[in-house]
């Protein structure tokens, strides 16, 4: 029986490294938004002012200093393994500090993200940076 009936898998590779660096972009921009105000959230007529930027000391502030080194060290895919469980872990303290509040079902809670980055980052911790990365390059 053929396990692969319409040929994907020869493209396994590519889609490791896409998910990697597309993941990472993403997630980047969250620690730009809090640290930087970058990219801008419109504001939303009769809702919230825009948030300051927090202090870096504080758990937002290195939440979002996480995002943007971390981020950044994924997509370029170097020192994976340990920088994704790091942010798994981030991730998941992100989740039952600030979403589960509200419920811990993801999709009642705003926790979708944290969730989803959660698990991402840690199968890439197991998985490592795949194709298309500087960890690859350095264990040439």
């Amino acid at each position: 029986m053929n396990s692969d009936p319409f040929g994907t898998a020869r493209f396994a590779r590519a889609a490791h490294a896409l998910l990697r660096i597309m993941a990472a972009l993403s997630f980047i921009s969250h620690g730009t938004m809090k640290l930087l105000h970058f990219p801008t959230m419109p504001a939303m007529p009769g809702g919230p002012p825009p948030m300051p930027s927090p202090p870096l000391l504080s758990l937002f502030g290195v939440a979002g200093m996480f995002e943007i080194v971390g981020g950044s060290l994924v997509l370029l895919g170097l020192f994976t393994r340990p920088v994704a469980l790091l942010l798994s872990g981030e991730m998941a303290v992100a989740f039952w500090l600030v979403h589960a509040r509200a419920g811990i079902i993801p999709a009642t809670n705003m926790g979708e993200a944290a969730y989803l980055y959660c698990f991402l980052f840690l199968w890439l911790a197991t998985a490592g940076a795949g194709p298309w990365s500087l960890d690859e390059r350095r264990s040439a």
